[in-house]
């Protein structure tokens, strides 16, 4: 069980997870081990609420393909389990980053003293920059 929240958790029947060869430096265990993770979670197939669906799928993330499937692979370390760990992780705060609604900004409008404030200083700096003038007769 993957816990995204105290309501909303996700059943490891839904989450694919394969071992696969690392890329990279390693030396002789790179061609032997299969340490790196690739995991895949079916968003539409998911048990996950309505809500949190659609704002995945509205998600722009490279790691989302079109069909509705995340697809995370974790090749950090050399150990198969802390790379699950790690592409568990990342899916969890992917999920976790959704359930959060941003607040509407509201509207505002500088104040008069702050526009007068702005309006000074220019008028301010434009007088210094005029003092630097050279002097013509």
């Amino acid at each position: 069980m993957l816990r995204i929240s105290n309501t909303v958790s996700i059943d490891d029947s839904e989450i694919e997870i394969s071992a696969i060869r690392s890329q990279g430096a390693g030396g002789q265990n790179v061609n032997k081990v299969s340490s790196a993770i690739h995991l895949r979670f079916d968003i539409k197939a998911s048990s996950l609420p309505e809500t949190y669906k659609e704002r995945l799928l509205t998600l722009r993330d490279q790691r989302i393909s079109k069909d509705g499937v995340i697809v995370i692979k974790a090749q950090q370390s050399r150990s198969q389990d802390k790379n699950r760990e790690a592409a568990l992780g990342r899916l969890q705060t992917l999920i976790q980053k959704v359930s959060v609604i941003p607040k509407k900004r509201k509207v505002t409008r500088p104040s008069k003293a702050a526009q007068k404030k702005r309006l000074d200083s220019k008028i301010k700096h434009g007088k210094t920059k005029e003092m630097r003038r050279k002097i013509s007769e």
